[in-house]
């Protein structure tokens, strides 16, 4: 398995010759078969191999063994040791973030404080791949979410894509070396492990040989995406200047699209697929589309753009992602969200008899949010409805006019799904089926 994995390092060029290799060690199998394989192939390239431990602080005592695991582990083979410590039930509190998501941030955070430069490999497996594409693909994604992770990310290195968890299980108990688990790992508390645990299982019941042939397949999309990715870059080095593009009708109609895709993430703004095919054919045969409150996007055929409409008596346009934690767009006023965990959100209806929040199915949301003000022709079709409704209507008939000026409203990539006084979009509401609820609450400054 060494030679596997010393292929797949000088494949993707990872390691050079005088090179420092730091190894976030956890000490789960993972981990310890890297640091291992590192120190093996360390004489054959010309490398330094250095191990970096962040010790979460979530299990206690169990923490604390993690550590000295992989303190005494690099002891015996000679390998310099760092062990950090973090809070990540204080930063999860503080920035209203999942502790998973919260854990993640704090540990790539502190592989960026103390590389010095030095490339960092963490232990991502093929499993994990696998696990990621499964998941991208669940939640709806392109080309590029199925591509799985990248080898090489900046001065991140991941040498064990190409091996099975199987594999490295097997590699470690071939040495007879130990390795300890996170108990957390054994659970379906998180989306990951239920597909780890649940899904996955049941895709190797129909092909055993599912994760090890996973590898070639997801290594070809990456390479086909990397391709698609330098066509595109060539595109807009040729027809984009700001805002405007032309003879972009000459190339490919997937080049289009992700050039198209590019302007809109430039400029803040949601896309889905339906978009992009609308936008790519009035940039072929020319037109007008409305792409979101008061920006268009105009064609010619040849040359386009995307541009401001704006009607004189429509308000100054107001638009932001949104983050977690507070929001302010407008002088006096906060709009606060935060991602929780909930098994059954109707145990906080049920206590909350007079909502002062509202409850989004996170999971169900496309793409990234944007928090604006109102727009002209907003339309919602509301939970509870088989409609869809004028926004204009809806506030004309509900909400006071000295209070409409200032309203809060969310759209991902499909539309609108939260309008402030209104009430959130059916598709993101939550149901049986809700494992994480986006909480929206909106109070005066």
């Amino acid at each position: 398995m060494t030679d596997k994995i010393f292929s797949f390092v000088k494949k993707h060029n990872m390691i050079n010759k005088g090179d420092t290799v730091i190894c976030g060690l956890s000490g789960g199998a993972d981990s310890v078969c890297l640091l291992i394989v590192l120190y093996e192939i360390s004489s054959k390239i010309g490398f330094t191999v250095k191990a970096l431990h962040v010790n979460h602080c979530l299990r206690g005592a169990e923490s604390d063994r993690d550590e000295n695991f992989c303190r005494e582990l690099c002891e015996k083979l000679g390998i310099p040791f760092k062990a950090v410590s973090c809070n990540v039930t204080a930063f999860a509190e503080e920035k209203q973030l999942s502790v998973e998501e919260s854990a993640r941030i704090l540990r790539y955070g502190i592989f960026a404080e103390n590389s010095g430069g030095a490339k960092i490999a963490t232990a991502h497996n093929a499993n994990d791949n696998l696990e990621t594409v499964i998941f991208n693909l669940a939640r709806g994604s392109a080309l590029k979410g199925v591509s799985g992770i990248p080898p090489v990310r900046d001065n991140i290195i991941r040498p064990l894509l190409a091996v099975s968890r199987n594999e490295i299980e097997n590699h470690l108990k071939t040495l007879n070396q130990e390795y300890v688990t996170d108990s957390t790992n054994l659970s379906d508390d998180y989306t990951r492990n239920k597909i780890r645990h649940q899904i996955l299982p049941v895709l190797c019941g129909i092909n055993p040989s599912l994760v090890e042939t996973s590898v070639n397949s997801i290594e070809t999309l990456r390479e086909e995406n990397s391709l698609i990715e330098e066509m595109t870059e060539k595109a807009l080095k040729d027809c984009k200047d700001g805002n405007r593009l032309h003879g972009l009708e000459n190339f490919h109609e997937v080049v289009r699209r992700r050039c198209i895709a590019r302007l809109l993430t430039e400029n803040s703004l949601p896309y889905s697929h339906d978009r992009l095919e609308n936008m790519d054919d009035i940039l072929v045969k020319g037109g007008k589309v409305n792409v979101s409150g008061d920006i268009f996007f105009i064609s010619d055929g040849h040359n386009a753009e995307l541009t401001k409409i704006c009607p004189v008596s429509e308000p100054e346009v107001i638009s932001e992602e949104l983050k977690t934690g507070e929001n302010s767009i407008f002088p006096d006023r906060i709009l606060e969200c935060k991602i929780i965990m909930c098994e059954d959100f109707r145990k906080i209806y049920g206590v909350h008899k007079k909502l002062t929040f509202y409850l989004l199915d996170y999971d169900k949301i496309k793409g990234r949010v944007i928090l604006r003000n109102r727009r002209f022709g907003d339309r919602i079709k509301l939970q509870g409805k088989n409609f869809t409704s004028s926004v204009k209507k809806l506030i004309n008939s509900e909400v006071p006019a000295e209070q409409r000026a200032e309203l809060h409203f969310l759209e991902d990539e499909n539309g609108t799904i939260f309008a402030e006084k209104l009430g959130i979009a059916e598709r993101v509401a939550p149901d049986d089926k809700t494992v994480r609820l986006l909480k929206i609450s909106i109070r005066n400054k």
